[in-house]
């Protein structure tokens, strides 16, 4: 017996003590002298995972993910796991290291294969990072493994949006309204996609259940504001569209589509104001510009409408890309 313990305290790392030490003097909360342990440790046995780890999210809880990532990185490479590269991919994003982020996620998930909320995590870097193909594979993954999670479903068809797959996105809509008939979320998307279709009607009788589920969700009543102003019923648009704006004031494209509605009932001064709010909200956009110079030319305003019109083309030159979709591209692998 005695033979035995003194060969596990000859196999035992130098730095094991000076980690004990190390931990019981965080949790008394003198982080100085813990990180001196540590380090100490660390020089003792650099190879030692307990002190490699630890250290690393002690810095890592003090704001410090440089430091932290390199010391989380060699510990990785002693004893890969979980919760080391779910570290490592914290203090990525701390970095703003986005593909390596997603890389430690991803090491990750290889040890914890079914866990849905880091693959949620990693399916919302992808899209960050307009790896919107990965996305979608990666909710679609997520699905496999929890059906009854909405969010898993509007994750997808996001991705799906972005990477211009928008049967797929279409697809996936229908078949969480039939999931999730009480989410409004749900609701709205399918009658999103029923409208790209052409089906304005049935698309509309979605958006009304949506409202109507949730009555604080303004993308439900800006989408049935527009079709109807497409559909140049222009007074019916403007209730739903300011019920939009009544919900986020700052939704430019809502004070937009409410101008147009305005304009087209002959009511100018409230047209001009909404536009011009549309463009303090969105100075980049030229087409609050565009309707001014109309409507001011309808005003019998000239010089306005002239300047409108300059500032409109200005607008589209200095900013050719703003109502471009985000183009989707692959992932480096490395």
């Amino acid at each position: 017996m005695i033979a035995v313990l003194l060969a596990a305290l000859l196999l035992q790392s130098p730095a094991e003590p000076l980690a004990q030490q190390a931990l019981e003097a965080a949790q008394k909360g003198d982080g100085t002298e813990a990180a001196r342990l540590w380090r100490q440790a660390i020089a003792a046995d650099p190879g030692h995972y307990a002190s490699l780890f630890n250290y690393g999210v002690f810095l890592h809880r003090n704001q410090r993910p440089k430091e932290a990532v390199d010391l989380l990185d060699r510990a990785a490479k002693v004893q890969p796991g979980y919760q080391v590269h779910l570290m490592r991919g914290m203090n990525f994003q701390l970095l703003e290291r986005r593909e390596d982020a997603i890389r430690a996620w991803k090491a990750a998930l290889a040890f914890q294969p079914r866990n849905v909320k880091l693959m949620q995590v990693v399916g919302v870097e992808y899209s960050r990072g307009r790896y919107f193909h990965e996305a979608a594979a990666m909710a679609r993954q997520a699905l496999k493994i929890a059906p009854d999670e909405v969010n898993l479903y509007m994750l997808a068809i996001k991705a799906y949006q972005d990477a211009g797959e928008l049967e797929a996105a279409a697809e996936l809509a229908a078949e969480a309204v039939k999931r999730f008939p009480q989410s409004a979320r749900a609701q709205f998307e399918h009658g999103y996609y029923l409208q790209k279709r052409g089906a304005t009607e049935e698309a509309l009788r979605h958006l009304r259940l949506a409202m109507e589920l949730d009555p604080g969700y303004e993308e439900p009543f800006f989408f049935y504001g527009d079709l109807l102003v497409k559909q140049s019923q222009w007074e019916a648009a403007a209730g739903p569209l300011r019920k939009a704006l009544a919900i986020r004031p700052d939704y430019s494209p809502a004070r937009v589509a409410l101008a147009r509605a305005l304009m087209n009932q002959n009511q100018l001064a409230a047209a001009v104001a909404e536009l011009e709010q549309a463009a303090q909200l969105d100075p980049k956009n030229a087409q609050p510009w565009v309707m001014l110079s109309q409507i001011y030319f309808r005003m019998g305003q000239e010089d306005k409408a002239r300047a409108a019109k300059e500032t409109s083309l200005r607008l589209r030159q200095e900013n050719p890309t703003v109502l471009e979709a985000a183009q989707a591209r692959p992932f480096p692998e490395r």
